[in-house]
């Protein structure tokens, strides 16, 4: 096991961690893509990149379960960078198949993708507010077979996740935008200004 690498990661994650800590604390982490969280995914995601680059994708033989999920999160948390995301995609898949990561993983990076892509999900791991002003999962492209999606990937019914999603937002403080169609354009345009859309 590469003992720095995962340190690395580890590092990484507890830096985000901290600051998403501090702006939930103080409110600001719910109104748009705060710059502080952006700048440390922005800087996060260019170090696994060159991680990625230099080893291929860091699973469990190269950095252990911890430093193997570290590295997911990161990833995860590359909304700003399509382009990662994507190269990852497969990356994500082949591991998943030899056992280095676990298979929800590359499911909730797919997932990922066609959410910020505007595209329907298939495993219902992206949540966001609905018009009615309820956190529910993004579109689905199966809605009868979800949860055998879900299933095949470790992942307990979407109704489950939908409850712990939704208790965890009221305790963050985490509320409806005031004005959801202008959320939406606001979202559809950095979208499409960072190159998802």
């Amino acid at each position: 096991m590469n003992e720095a690498l995962r340190a690395d990661l580890l590092a990484m994650v507890e830096q985000d961690n901290r600051v998403r800590a501090e702006l939930v604390s103080t409110g600001e982490l719910f109104d748009g893509y705060n710059a502080r969280m952006a700048e440390v995914h922005k800087q996060n995601a260019r170090k696994l990149d060159r991680i990625v680059e230099a080893f291929g994708w860091p699973g469990i033989s190269l950095v252990g379960n911890e430093g193997a999920e570290a590295a997911w999160l990161v990833l995860q948390h590359a909304i700003a960078n399509p382009e990662l995301q994507r190269k990852c995609l497969p990356l994500l898949k082949a591991a998943a198949k030899i056992e280095e990561i676990p298979s929800f993983q590359y499911a909730c990076l797919e997932d990922r993708i066609c959410f910020y892509e505007g595209r329907a999900q298939r495993y219902g791991t992206q949540f966001d507010w609905d018009e009615s002003g309820m956190l529910s999962a993004h579109p689905l492209q199966d809605t009868e077979r979800v949860d055998d999606f879900r299933k095949s990937v470790g992942l307990g019914p979407l109704s489950e996740k939908t409850e712990e999603i939704r208790q965890r937002a009221a305790a963050e403080g985490n509320e409806p935008p005031r004005d959801f169609q202008k959320r939406q354009k606001e979202m559809d345009a950095w979208a499409r200004s960072v190159g998802w859309r």
